[in-house]
């Protein structure tokens, strides 16, 4: 199921976020295309995460998750949490954020939604599915989202045999 399947998908070209979250001390993000709002009755959010991510690793061990929309302007971020690996860089150092419900980190300048999460889904792919209930959010929605055809040429910071 290759090539007409991703090209499918591609047509969709979605909105890219970034997802952080935070165990302990212990705090960092990735770069997101898989998520989607699940429920309306009561609000849910879901996000896949890589396995090969160590965000992954953090939110499996997490009590909450942060998703943020990311505009046009934000491909540096795009970059810098999906060009690197949090197995060897500091992704949020030289970011502007603060510490949000769980300690989840919460990028200053895009609008975000902190959840408690509620389930983690594994059906052995390659990404966990991660159910989030909103307990706060910020900033306002980009007037124009970031979309996965800007961002195809960030290469990834891991690669999805890591795991």
């Amino acid at each position: 199921m290759g090539d007409g399947f991703d090209e499918i998908v591609a047509a969709l070209d979605v909105a890219m976020v970034v997802a952080t979250t935070a165990a302990g001390d212990d705090r960092n993000g990735c770069l997101v295309g898989f998520h989607s709002q699940c429920s309306i009755h009561p609000p849910r959010y879901a996000v896949w995460l890589s396995k090969a991510n160590r965000t992954y690793r953090l939110a499996s061990r997490a009590s909450h998750l942060a998703v943020h929309a990311l505009g046009d302007s934000d491909r540096d971020l795009a970059e810098r949490f999906g060009g690197e690996t949090g197995d060897h860089a500091d992704k949020l150092a030289g970011c502007e954020w603060a510490p949000g419900p769980g300690g989840v980190p919460v990028l200053a300048g895009c609008a975000s939604v902190v959840g408690r999460i509620v389930s983690i889904t594994d059906d052995e792919c390659d990404h966990a599915c991660f159910v989030i209930e909103p307990v706060a959010l910020a900033g306002q929605p980009p007037s124009a989202p970031l979309r996965l055809a800007s961002v195809v040429a960030v290469e990834a910071g891991h690669d999805v045999d890591d795991r």
